[in-house]
């Protein structure tokens, strides 16, 4: 069983791109949470004036670090980049825009500091609010959530999600090499090769239609169905 974890240091990772209009508010939201915590942005190759306010963000706050790609590489790619250069005990993925809301950080954190959970999910499929949006999103979202449970024998109901939270050491050894949306389906077969212990928690969720910049589209559903199946044979 994990051991508990008192006090520890967070490291939130925030893959950034194209999000000038929202990315403020969500280092306000962050560091309004009350846990030791470092923040790490890493800019990937955003084209819409976010890489000029990033380092404004880095000075105004002692404990963001800004990372910068100088071209798009996707969301696995910059998550790759985080996960090198954090130094806390837990690794939070946060997504830069507003959909996820840092609030939930103490209920994800909960299985994790009381020694329950190397790894949590939230999901947005627990009960918890949410805004109404599209169907067919919804179940496609389903679909590679079943098919991704079938090959690693786990019961997620929301295998996609955003928020990841997991001890740093799990990532000891493990083999991540996609670079897009396609992080999710991935790093998820890799901790159930290692049966690792994991929970979900139910978190609120603020969905953006694609005329408010959501940026996944049916390529990578596509893409992620390879890789649910690809990242259950090559341990």
């Amino acid at each position: 069983m994990p051991e508990p974890l008192k006090d520890p240091l967070l490291s939130i990772v925030i893959p950034v791109y194209n999000e000038h209009e929202w990315v403020e508010e969500l280092v306000r939201r962050v560091q309004a949470q009350p846990f030791r915590m470092e923040l790490i942005l890493i800019d990937d190759g955003s084209t819409d004036g976010t890489r000029d306010i990033l380092p404004r963000i880095q000075q105004a706050w002692d404990n963001v670090r800004v990372l910068m790609h100088e071209h798009n590489q996707g969301k696995g790619a910059a998550l790759r980049t985080g996960f090198a250069a954090a130094r806390g005990d837990i690794i939070v993925i946060q997504d830069a825009d507003l959909e996820y809301d840092p609030r939930d950080y103490a209920r994800l954190l909960e299985p994790m500091l009381d020694g329950r959970a190397d790894v949590v999910y939230g999901s947005r499929f627990l009960g918890g609010p949410h805004r109404v949006l599209n169907f067919h999103h919804y179940i496609a979202n389903q679909g590679l959530t079943f098919l991704s449970n079938l090959l690693t024998n786990m019961n997620l109901t929301d295998m996609e999600t955003c928020y990841k939270i997991f001890r740093r050491e799990i990532l000891d050894g493990m083999t991540l090499t996609s670079d897009r949306f396609g992080f999710e389906p991935e790093f998820t077969a890799r901790i159930s090769q290692r049966g690792l212990k994991v929970y979900e928690v139910p978190i609120s969720y603020s969905g953006r239609d694609y005329d408010e910049g959501k940026k996944i589209t049916w390529r990578d559903g596509v893409a992620a169905l390879w890789i649910i199946v690809k990242s259950r044979f090559d341990a």
